[in-house]
């Protein structure tokens, strides 16, 4: 499970088609050095973006990782 609170780099690790979601939301992030200590919530902020646009990457990120087939899972 995503949360707001966790390190760029920690969610890629959990599955780096999650990237995708990032870039759809005008974050490229994870290709950054911050993305080693920037929480998802706080690389919101620097990129102008809402505490609610946060919450609704972490759901677009969960639903991904809920309804993506195992099979193809690639982890980082």
């Amino acid at each position: 499970m995503i949360k707001k609170d966790m390190i760029i780099s920690d969610i890629i690790a959990v599955d780096r088609r999650l990237a995708m979601i990032l870039m759809q939301n005008g974050m490229h992030c994870f290709g950054c050095g911050a993305a080693q200590y920037e929480t998802l919530e706080e690389a919101c902020a620097v990129h102008g973006l809402s505490p609610e646009k946060a919450d609704e990457i972490v759901g677009l990120m969960n639903h991904f990782l809920e309804n993506a087939p195992e099979e193809q899972a690639e982890p980082a």
